[in-house]
């Protein structure tokens, strides 16, 4: 096993689930497994895991529900499985907290590429030690704009000095977003970066991947407090996709 690839699979389906078991060990994780959200809520307490599976429909709380409550705890990654016509179910289950989907029937290595374009990106879980005092004359790292701060190695977001608590791919999409500054980003663009995927001329971006990031934004200006139709940090150019807004807007 290389490194700290554990990996816990939410699954009541026992066939998925081994099916699943398989795909992950073969890639390297060491799985354990649940057929219900609550005993697999108590799985990632236990083995805190760099990675979890979780299907939606399940006995008792259903995957929605199982994804809330291991969020209030765990930074692990989330994929949920949903089935194919369901884009209602990629949607909510990026709302409560999920990183990705795959849709059900999937097929291994599809899922294995998905799970290692996200082990590509930076875990919240080994931020950088941050002092309880940061100096505010040590710039090196930091994006800014209008009062937004961002550090990509710390994954630390402050607004006029205030700590936000954004999701992986909420912080993400805003550091994609206040890298390009003025360059406008499209929706599949940014979807196929936060599959942690080159460029999307060699990636397929699906409607649902494209609405995807719609939800994130959404999310993503709730929590920074702003108004799509006035922004003061994101602006939407209609039917291209996002950018920052001006220096003086």
């Amino acid at each position: 096993m290389r490194g700290d690839r554990v990996a816990v699979v939410i699954e009541d389906d026992a066939d998925i689930r081994r099916l699943l078991e398989q795909v992950l060990e073969q890639a390297g994780f060491e799985t354990h497994s649940a057929g219900n959200g609550l005993d697999g809520i108590e799985e990632v307490r236990r083995h805190h895991p760099t990675l979890t599976t979780l299907d939606i429909s399940m006995p008792g709380i259903d995957g929605f529900e199982t994804a809330k409550r291991i969020r209030a705890f765990s930074e692990t990654y989330l994929i949920m499985l949903t089935a194919r016509s369901d884009e209602i179910d990629t949607l909510m289950g990026l709302e409560a907290g999920a990183d990705d989907y795959v849709a059900k029937p999937f097929r291994p290595r599809e899922l294995r590429a998905r799970i290692e374009a996200m082990l590509r990106r930076p875990r919240l879980e080994e931020p950088q030690a941050v002092p309880a005092t940061r100096p505010v004359e040590s710039d090196a790292g930091w994006l800014e704009h209008r009062g937004l701060r961002l550090h990509s190695e710390m994954h630390l977001v402050t607004i006029d000095g205030d700590e936000l608590e954004l999701t992986r791919s909420e912080f993400e999409l805003l550091h994609d977003l206040m890298s390009s500054r003025r360059r406008v980003r499209s929706k599949s663009d940014l979807a196929v970066a936060l599959r942690g995927e080159g460029y999307v001329t060699s990636s397929y971006v699906s409607d649902a991947d494209r609405r995807a990031v719609e939800v994130h934004l959404a999310n993503l200006r709730r929590k920074i407090g702003e108004s799509a139709s006035h922004p003061r940090w994101i602006e939407t150019v209609r039917g291209v996709g996002y950018r920052l807004t001006a220096d003086d807007a």
